[in-house]
């Protein structure tokens, strides 16, 4: 089951063993993101069910040919389906409910030849993050974060934390992004670089994402918006659908957040459409970076 990769470490890592990273002066390899809520499959949805936008959600993942892809409100059976299709990629991530497949995961999908997991987990965004199905902070939908340390073709580390915020309590996106913040802090090998996707359920202003990307207190920031690097004045950046049809007038809460000093090579928000439909109710979004360096 997906679940199961959540809570391992590759067997190298078991036995105690520590890969040998290649030195990070020199500009790594291109590497394409993606962020996208999946609408969770069980949804009464009507022409919009799963089960009737499942092709074409599939169809948009490969034609993004992204190399890491944060999901976020996928069950068990929605990374199935897509490992399935996809056979190119592996998945990290578990279940919000149980630790292992039951409920949405925030799940982060890896190309399986490019990448080696070193060490993965989750934790739930509450004041008891290691506690399995935790809620704090005023939200009543249970919260998590899924990360994975990835040691790249050549040699060189990065990390990836996939995150999902509380759609209704500002308390519990702040203290989310709050204790997002911390974790990346405190990682292992600070040297190495770490990417945020997810879906924040918060506009660009708002304090739960600022406190990730504006600093404070003459701080620099501890990411910046990777859509935002190349495309600084753009309006139209609504990225919640609600399978309508020109929804792009509201605001981007769903992001591909990277290190400051990150080339930005290509972001987009992913807008494709078929027969008037959307794959989701969410718009993916996409970057290609080479990202700067940890901290």
């Amino acid at each position: 089951m997906v679940g199961a990769f959540g809570l391992c470490v590759a067997a190298w890592l078991a036995i105690g063993a520590e890969p040998v990273i290649a030195a990070q002066s020199a500009p790594g390899q291109p590497l394409t993101v993606m962020s996208f809520n999946l609408r969770y499959g069980t949804a009464n949805d009507g022409e919009n069910h799963w089960t009737r936008r499942r092709p074409f959600l599939i169809d948009v993942v490969r034609e993004a040919d992204a190399d890491v892809i944060g999901v976020q409100e996928a069950l068990d059976g929605q990374i199935q389906a897509l490992l399935d299709a996809l056979p190119a990629y592996a998945a990290v991530g578990v279940g919000r409910d149980d630790g292992r497949t039951r409920g949405e995961y925030a799940a982060i999908l890896y190309r399986r030849t490019r990448f080696r997991v070193a060490d993965s987990g989750t934790f739930w965004l509450s004041d008891t993050p290691e506690v399995i199905g935790s809620t704090s902070w005023g939200n009543t939908i249970t919260r998590i974060c899924t990360w994975a340390r990835f040691i790249d073709r050549d040699g060189r580390a990065f990390w990836h934390f996939n995150v999902h915020f509380d759609h209704q309590s500002q308390p519990s996106r702040e203290r989310s992004a709050a204790l997002l913040a911390e974790r990346l802090r405190a990682r292992r090998h600070i040297e190495e670089p770490a990417l945020v996707t997810g879906d924040f359920n918060a506009g660009e202003t708002n304090p739960a994402v600022s406190l990730l990307t504006r600093g404070s207190s003459g701080s620099a920031p501890l990411l910046v918006d990777s859509f935002r690097v190349l495309h600084p004045d753009e309006r139209s950046v609504g990225t919640f659908t609600g399978f309508k049809l020109d929804a792009t007038t509201g605001e981007k809460i769903d992001y591909v957040l990277v290190p400051p000093g990150t080339s930005v090579l290509d972001a987009a928000i992913v807008r494709t459409s078929r027969d008037g439909r959307y794959p989701s109710d969410h718009f993916p979004v996409t970057a290609r970076v080479i990202l700067g360096a940890g901290r």
